[in-house]
């Protein structure tokens, strides 16, 4: 072949390379861009729906051909709900910002924070929620101290409050919040007391606790997955105390918090004071929903005598029945003859 034939050849040859190359490139996309997918219309929901924000459940979530929106949607709702709040020193584009940076054990600090919107401006509008807009709650690491606190609005959306770590550690601050426009939510970010730091044990599980001379008994137990009803009994001196005064829209306040993460759950008290059929004790019941198995921390504030008191336990949620052991997993027995044990073998009822 002559000269200019073999040129011909060689430039249909690299056409038809390129042409198929161009082909490939179309079909798979550009170059580390994520791939290219084909979402069924309708079914991602609302754009920018997240934890708190409204969305559709059950049969509101499925179209008429076949229940493809619900499959899609429901991943992404479960995931959402299954993130309780505090967790996060920001979310749904609000966040938490510490203005005071240095805390010292023991001594009174003026404790400044902001909230931003998603536009980066501090949030000046907030809903009333059990009589405040913003409940700030502080707790040690290892659960043993709480304070619910109740800061003062200043300008340019700067809230203070004064504040008193008692012992150095690490301590977890909650804002429980209702932006005007959004939804309720509540952002936490970790403090710091420095100094000599060893952590307590988490206090065992009980249903009764003392403060002051009181005695609160706590009745129900924490399931899963579901709402619970907890009924907390207040007396003094062997007496039920009939006589409870309001505090923050009830005649009680619970905080509940899990173990391990310390997670923040909202607790709903039943009824209110002056709806006429809500007693002034010496019974306090709430319905509390928790995420998962496992301990949690409740811290009842209530009234009396002009004095606000809190009274602590520790729940466990799920706690089931050990299963019956195989003949190979039994445990062998000491010398004494007694099977072989620890603590967590024997179930606890609650």
């Amino acid at each position: 072949m002559n000269t200019p034939a073999k040129l011909v050849t060689y430039v249909a040859g690299l056409a038809v390379v390129f042409g198929a190359a161009l082909g490939v490139g179309s079909a798979v996309g550009e170059v580390g861009a994520p791939p290219k997918t084909t979402a069924p219309s309708e079914s991602a929901g609302p754009a920018g729906a997240g934890h708190g924000e409204s969305t559709s459940h059950g049969d509101q979530n499925s179209d008429q051909s076949g229940g493809q929106n619900s499959a899609t949607a429901k991943p992404a709702q479960a995931a959402a709900q299954d993130t309780p709040g505090g967790l996060q020193v920001s979310q749904n584009g609000y966040t938490l910002t510490p203005l005071t940076a240095t805390i010292k054990p023991g001594e009174p600090t003026d404790f400044a924070f902001t909230v931003t919107a998603p536009d980066g401006r501090p949030v000046t509008d907030f809903q009333v929620q059990h009589d405040k807009k913003v409940h700030f709650i502080v707790v040690s690491r290892d659960l043993t101290i709480f304070q619910h606190l109740h800061p003062e609005e200043g300008a340019n959306g700067v809230w203070t409050v004064k504040l008193t770590l008692p012992e150095a550690g690490v301590y977890r601050a909650y804002a429980d919040i209702f932006p005007t426009g959004a939804s309720a939510l509540t952002l936490g970010a970790d403090l710091f007391a420095a100094g000599d730091y060893a952590p307590k044990a988490l206090p065992q599980v009980s249903r009764t606790a003392e403060v002051d001379g009181y005695t609160v008994t706590l009745d129900g137990d924490l399931t899963p997955g579901k709402s619970s009803k907890l009924t907390l009994k207040v007396s003094k001196d062997g007496k039920p105390v009939t006589d409870l005064q309001p505090y923050l829209g009830a005649y009680g306040h619970l905080v509940a918090l899990r173990a391990g993460d310390l997670a923040y759950l909202h607790v709903h008290p039943d009824g209110e004071p002056g709806d006429g059929k809500t007693k002034p004790g010496p019974e306090i019941t709430f319905y509390a929903e928790v995420p998962s198995t496992g301990d949690y921390r409740l811290f009842l504030d209530f009234q009396h005598d002009g004095t606000v008191r809190t009274a602590d336990f520790t729940a466990r949620a799920g706690q089931a029945a050990a299963p019956a052991a195989s003949p190979a997993a039994t445990p062998s027995a000491d010398p004494s003859g007694s099977p072989a044990s620890d603590h967590d073998s024997t179930p606890h009822g609650h």
